[in-house]
């Protein structure tokens, strides 16, 4: 199934989440044409449809890194915290239509989605040799990248899907920032394919670049692409 495919079947299950009447109304057309002595049968399709679920490949967690608390902190990363993990469509559209979007958060906050027991760090065994692919967007324009990125992962949309870890959304004064965050940076095709498929999903026409976390580590701002697409 294409990534569009996908995405149509991924936003058909936010609608359905959405409208926790929706399968009601279902079971209650069957009622209304059912027989004598069916009522046992209708109630349990009725409760077979309300706990219905679509489990992820993966279940992830969403990560928030307080602006207000980073100026108090002397650590990097010491001011992230878990907010919540999700296993299942359900469960993240749950989540989704409850917290900011990119454009509602504060100057300076940083989101991020990653896979469950990776910690959005440098630090982290899973992440110390990976890197990231970087989009840049006007400040308040990133919401729909965001949430299709986030599908994207969720969804398993990536060919080389075990090299990806996550994503973050980085909010700044005059611009907002989606980075996604892979394993193993020195794979150039693995890093090459994930950045040309983020680009066709997201329909970006800029080019993006890919920097080494081990470079980032080394010369911070200094730090230059070593892939582009």
């Amino acid at each position: 199934m294409g990534l569009e495919e996908n995405l149509k079947s991924m936003n058909i299950n936010e609608e359905e989440n959405n409208n926790p009447n929706a399968k009601d109304e279902e079971v209650e057309e069957l009622e209304e044409g059912e027989i004598a002595g069916e009522e046992d049968d209708a109630a349990s399709l009725k409760k077979a449809a309300v706990e219905q679920t679509h489990p992820l490949e993966h279940s992830w967690t969403f990560w928030f890194d307080n602006p207000q608390a980073k100026s108090k902190q002397s650590t990097w990363g010491s001011s992230m915290r878990p907010i919540y993990t999700f296993s299942t469509i359900e469960q993240f559209w749950s989540l989704y239509n409850n917290i900011h979007h990119p454009s509602k958060l504060a100057v300076g906050a940083d989101f991020h989605c990653f896979k469950h027991k990776i910690e959005p760090k440098w630090e982290d065994p899973v992440c110390a040799n990976g890197g990231k692919w970087t989009m840049t967007f006007q400040k308040g324009k990133s919401d729909t990248s965001w949430l299709y990125t986030l599908l994207a992962l969720i969804g398993e949309q990536f060919e080389y899907g075990d090299e990806i870890c996550g994503a973050v959304v980085s909010v700044r004064g005059k611009q907002e920032r989606i980075a996604l965050w892979t394993k193993n940076a020195a794979n150039e095709t693995a890093q090459t394919s994930i950045g040309k498929q983020w680009k066709e999903l997201l329909d970006y026409n800029e080019t993006i670049g890919f920097i080494f976390h081990d470079d980032a580590k080394k010369l911070d701002r200094g730090a230059k692409n070593r892939y582009t697409v």
